[in-house]
C-alpha cells in the first residue's frame, strides 16, 4: 500500500490517455533513468498496476512516473508504463506530460529538456496545448522482412527504432477504420506473436513490442495507421514513437527528404505532424501533436478492498 496520497493528473493527446503521477510515487532513488527504470519494473510492479490496471484505469491508459532529474537543468525524468509492464519510451505520453508540466505551471513556453530511460528528449512547449517531442535517434534496422503468420498469411515489414521497437507494415489488405479494431487488433497480435515465435527482433535483440500498420489517409495527412501496444490495446493517437520510426524508413527509402512534413493520421483521425532533422549524422524525429489536461485526482487506497492495487491484466 502506497505510504502518502497518490495524485494524478490525467491528460490525452490526440485521443490516447496518459495519467502521470506527480505525487505519491515510490522513490527509485538517484540512478539514471535507465536504472530507475528498472528499479520500477522490479520492486514496484503493484504500484504501477494499482495506478493503470482496472478498476482505476483500463488497457488503453499509459501511466508515467514524475522522477528528480539527473541532470539540473532537466524539467524533470519520467518512467513510462502501461497494463502489462514499464515501457522504453512513449511519444504521446511526453507530449501528454509536456501540457501535464504547463498545467502545473512547472513549465512556459520553449524548450525544455526531459529524460527518459532511453535517453534526454527535448519538449518544446507552443502553447499550452500545442507540443513538439524532439526524439531521441531513429533508424531502420532492417528492411522489408518476411514474416510468416499462422492463420494470416505472409507479411513483409521493416524494422525501426523511435524509442521503441516497431514492425512496420504498409503491404496489406486490411481496412484502417475505427470500426475495423477487433480485426486489426487480432491480425497486429498475431503478428507480434510471430515475430517472437520466430526470434525476430529489433538490434541486439530488442523486443519488437510495437506493430504500426498503414494505409492511405482519410483525413488532411499524408497517411494513416494502426498500432498496437504492448499490452494489446490500440494507440488512440497517431504514436510518436512509431511516427519516429516511420520517419526513419521514409527517410531512408528517399520517399521524403530531411526536413520535409509527414502529416500522420491514427484510426481515430487525429493527427501528429512529423519531421526528420538529421543532426551530426542521426535522424532526429521532431513530432508535434497537441494534448489536453482532463483530470486532476488523488487515488484512494482502502485495504479492505480486494483490488485496491488492481487487477492485472
Amino acid at each position: 500500500m502506497p505510504d502518502l496520497p497518490v495524485k494524478i493528473i490525467d491528460s490525452h493527446t490526440g485521443g490516447e490517455p496518459t495519467r502521470i503521477v506527480i505525487g505519491g510515487g515510490p522513490d527509485l532513488g538517484s540512478g539514471s533513468l535507465a536504472e530507475r527504470r528498472q528499479l520500477f519494473a522490479r520492486d514496484h510492479d503493484s504500484f504501477r498496476s494499482a495506478v493503470i490496471d482496472e478498476p482505476r484505469g483500463g488497457d488503453v491508459w499509459i501511466g508515467g512516473l514524475i522522477c528528480p532529474p539527473v541532470n539540473p537543468e532537466a524539467c524533470a525524468g519520467v518512467v513510462f508504463f502501461n497494463n502489462v509492464g514499464v515501457l522504453n519510451m512513449c511519444g504521446h505520453g511526453t507530449i501528454g506530460l509536456a501540457a501535464t508540466l504547463a498545467h502545473m505551471g512547472r513549465i512556459g513556453p520553449g524548450e525544455h529538456l526531459l529524460e527518459t530511460p532511453v535517453g534526454d528528449v527535448r519538449i518544446q512547449l507552443h502553447d499550452a496545448n500545442r507540443v513538439t517531442l524532439v526524439n531521441v535517434p531513429s533508424y531502420r534496422y532492417r528492411s522489408a522482412v518476411e514474416l510468416e503468420v499462422p492463420g494470416h498469411g505472409s507479411f513483409r515489414g521493416d524494422i525501426a527504432w523511435g524509442g521503441n521497437w516497431f514492425f512496420l507494415v504498409e503491404d496489406h489488405s486490411l481496412e484502417l477504420e475505427l470500426a475495423n479494431v477487433d480485426q486489426l487488433t487480432e491480425v497486429t497480435w498475431s503478428i507480434r506473436q510471430a515475430l517472437e515465435e520466430q526470434g525476430v527482433t529489433g538490434e541486439e535483440g530488442g523486443l519488437i513490442d510495437h506493430i504500426e500498420l498503414f494505409g492511405p489517409a482519410q483525413g488532411d495527412a499524408d497517411s494513416r495507421n494502426f498500432v498496437l501496444c504492448p499490452g494489446r490495446a490500440y494507440d488512440r493517437s497517431p504514436c510518436g514513437t512509431g511516427t519516429s520510426a516511420k520517419l526513419a524508413c521514409l527517410i531512408d527509402d528517399g520517399k521524403i527528404a530531411p526536413g520535409q512534413t509527414w502529416r500522420q493520421e491514427s484510426i481515430v483521425g487525429s493527427i501528429f505532424e512529423g519531421v526528420g532533422v538529421v543532426e551530426e549524422g542521426e535522424l532526429i524525429p521532431h513530432v508535434t501533436g497537441t494534448a489536453y489536461v482532463t483530470a486532476e485526482t488523488t487515488l484512494v487506497f482502502n485495504d479492505q478492498d480486494p483490488f485496491t492495487m488492481g487487477i492485472p491484466s
